[in-house]
């Protein structure tokens, strides 16, 4: 059975109602990044910080997987399929797909401050005050800026697997995650489904220039038609 490794970012949450990371001015809901997403900020406010993923996690709450994530389940049906995504919401997993890497943490799970590797599934609000059994206070399980990204080497031990490789809704500019194209092994097809997309080209890399929700679909019946 080939393998299907599905690297996807911000693009493929965003039209299920997510709101992308950043905007141009480097703002994530009208909060410098580096306030809610970077250990000073948590050391400076750790009630800022805990507020502002109270207000992701309630939003992820209300919104529901797009045809995106459903085409990729779809591709299971013929395919081993490995998603890795720099997404912290569970719409791969809510879709129904059973393989998914996060990278930058998941916005559903709570971690010690005492322990990493102290990890809860958390649906509620944290709150000062929130500790693990160490007596430590909880936080977001989500990697922020300046920390370790801890499954790297596993999405890059996936991606060196890859028969073909697909790319959704992340320009792959923002290190690691873009290093783990070079883990793919040379001449392999690769799909780039963007709207926008920055980059050409070449061989063996087609660029499918539209939203997630419509050239995913496309993509996949493709795909199970070709195999």
């Amino acid at each position: 059975m080939e393998r299907i490794c599905v690297l996807t970012g911000a693009g493929i949450s965003a039209e299920s109602g997510i709101k992308t990371f950043r905007d141009a001015y480097g703002l994530w809901e009208g909060h410098d990044v580096m306030e809610v997403a970077s250990p000073i900020g948590w050391e400076r406010n750790k009630q800022l910080v805990l507020d502002f993923y109270n207000q992701r996690r309630k939003q992820l709450l209300k919104v529901q997987p797009n045809k995106a994530h459903k085409a990729l389940v779809r591709l299971e049906e013929k395919y081993h399929v490995e998603i890795i995504t720099q997404n912290i919401d569970d719409l791969h997993e809510r879709a129904g797909s059973k393989n998914v890497t996060h990278l930058h943490g998941e916005l559903l799970k709570a971690r010690s401050t005492f322990n990493e590797d102290l990890v809860m599934d958390w649906k509620k609000d944290i709150c000062i005050g929130d500790f693990c059994e160490h007596n430590s206070q909880l936080r977001p399980h989500v990697v922020w800026f300046g920390e370790a990204v801890p499954m790297f080497q596993k999405a890059a031990e996936i991606s060196e697997t890859a028969d073909i490789l697909m790319v959704i809704g992340t320009s792959m500019q923002v290190y690691p995650a873009a290093g783990l194209v070079d883990f793919v092994p040379a001449g392999i097809p690769i799909y780039f489904i963007d709207p926008k997309p920055n980059i050409r080209e070449t061989g063996n890399l087609e660029i499918i220039e539209k939203k997630a929700v419509e050239g995913v679909p496309e993509l996949v019946d493709r795909l199970l038609i070709n195999e």
